[in-house]
């Protein structure tokens, strides 16, 4: 059996990629920040069969991301995949104005990165020296269009560089793992509606979560790629 860990897994593209690792036989760890408060969420997925593990997981707080680690290498000795998907969009200024980078505020840049770049950073800290360890592992970063620079462009600007962040993290830590068999990739899931991306985004949860699940299957995954539809777009 294989086992997976997915942060921010309880709503949106998390949920998702969640359930349907554990519809294809993964044993999913799904890190949330309050797992009590989404019990009737995960009791529903347990009574369709999946074999899912609530649990509490603050990619922000240290502590968290050890009690986490000590409890899959203690049950688990091994670990597949691990999504970081957790991420947070805090630049809402409210009547109709956006955030640019003459009037963001520095603080919320600051929180806005602490989760979206420094969290995947202590989550691949803790969990590929057990991939390196055993082998093999793939690690999936989700990402966004909002941070290639590529297709870099106005507003937004500390979620912008989160990203930007996330997709360096990205390459440094396949680089780092030159000559093993750990994948490390960076996903852009599209504009998805869910409760950051929106009603009047274009794609379904499923249609998002779907690179996402490539990645953690495929038997010829990419490595040190930016990703979206499977196919490589530039960083």
């Amino acid at each position: 059996m294989k086992i997976a860990l997915v942060t921010g897994a309880n709503r949106g593209i998390g949920l998702e990629v969640s359930r349907q690792l554990a519809t294809l036989g993964f044993k999913v760890y799904m890190g949330m920040r309050n797992p009590e408060s989404n019990r009737d969420l995960t009791d529903d997925l347990l009574a369709q069969g999946l074999n899912i593990v609530p649990v509490k997981l603050d990619v922000t707080k240290t502590a968290d991301v050890r009690e986490v680690q000590t409890l899959i290498k203690e049950n688990e000795k091994r670990i597949d995949v691990l999504v970081n998907n957790a991420g947070v969009f805090l630049e809402t200024l409210g009547g109709g104005l956006e955030s640019s980078v003459l009037n963001v505020d520095p603080v919320i840049v600051l929180k806005t990165i602490e989760t979206n770049t420094i969290g995947p950073l202590k989550m691949i800290q803790a969990f590929v020296p057990l991939m390196l360890s055993q082998g093999e592992g793939r690690v999936i970063n989700v990402s966004s269009g909002m941070g290639s620079l590529n297709e870099m462009q106005g507003k937004y600007p500390g979620y912008r560089m989160s990203k930007t962040a996330m997709n360096a993290l990205t390459a440094i830590t396949q680089s780092e793992s030159q000559g093993s068999a750990i994948y490390i990739n960076s996903v852009c899931p599209g504009w998805v509606r869910t409760d950051m991306g929106g009603e009047s985004a274009h794609r379904s949860v499923s249609e998002g979560a779907e690179t996402i699940v490539w990645l953690a299957t495929t038997d010829n995954p990419p490595q040190g790629k930016f990703l979206r539809d499977k196919e490589t777009i530039d960083w």
